[in-house]
């Protein structure tokens, strides 16, 4: 991120070093007109939460922010630099949900399903639609047959 300096007093501009708006201009006179969670609409939320600001304007990745009479740009730029961060010191991700290990039972239940039984619908199976099981199971067949 970059600050840079604008011709005109109360105004200040800055450059990301990604685009947050694919082709569009988007402008935002109130916090009323940040709606959404689409990147420049979180970052409009953000600068206009600092009491600071009037207006914010993102076109690609270029940031125009109309300043409030008497407000300087102090601690704008940190804004926009942490838009991106998500783990931050003493955040704990959430773990991964690790697939069900398959029993004994299970794992013989899932066999019966591949050679045709009737116990397709228990366990992962009952999750996933009966035509592609059937069209998995014939290929696990055709794949057989070609192993001899």
């Amino acid at each position: 991120m970059v600050e840079k300096p604008s011709s005109r007093p109360g105004m200040v501009r800055f450059e990301a070093n990604r685009n947050l708006t694919g082709m569009g201009h988007e402008r935002f006179d109130s916090p009323d007109d940040a709606v959404g969670e689409r990147p420049a609409a979180v970052l409009a939320r953000r600068l206009f939460d600092t009491g600071k600001v009037d207006a914010v304007h993102v076109y690609l990745n270029m940031v125009t922010v109309d300043l409030k009479e008497g407000s300087g740009s102090t601690g704008l730029g940190e804004i926009l630099e942490n838009l991106y961060v998500y783990y931050v010191p003493g955040f704990v991700p959430p773990p991964l949900e690790m697939p069900e290990e398959p029993t004994a039972a299970s794992g013989s239940e899932g066999d019966e399903a591949v050679a045709g039984g009737e116990s397709a619908a228990s366990g992962a199976a009952s999750r996933v639609p009966a035509h592609l099981l059937e069209r998995s199971r014939l290929a696990r067949e055709r794949w057989f047959a070609k192993q001899g």
